[in-house]
């Protein structure tokens, strides 16, 4: 792996970069309350060669909403499955989108 690789996962929102302590100070939790929502199967984590979990930034995302939710009183499995449903939504719109685009850029079909 060259230097240039490494550095490329700098900007990789999947890259497994944060470990349970650093993940959970980033957005104001606990590391029970990412356990929590592993178990809830709203995130998993990867796995270091050691086992440590390890965690990217579009999951710290995904946790720092469920723990809004949570601190507004929403129960966690609830707060789990609503965060689950917006990234379905968010998810459907991009693709409705992109779909729209499409069918915009070819046009109609005319005959003369």
């Amino acid at each position: 792996m060259t230097a240039d690789d490494s550095l490329g996962r700098l900007d990789d929102d999947d890259y497994p970069a944060y470990t349970m302590g650093r993940a959970a100070e980033l957005i104001g939790a606990t590391p029970g309350f990412l356990r929590a929502i592993g178990e809830a199967r709203l995130i998993t984590p990867l796995r270091s060669d050691g086992g440590h979990r390890r965690y990217s930034r579009y999951q710290l995302r995904i946790a720092a909403r469920a723990r809004e939710l949570v601190d507004q009183g929403t129960p966690i499995e609830a707060a789990c499955r609503i965060v689950i449903l917006e990234d379905q939504l968010e998810e459907a719109q991009r693709i409705n989108a992109e779909y729209r685009r499409a069918a915009e850029s070819s046009g109609p079909t005319t005959t003369a």
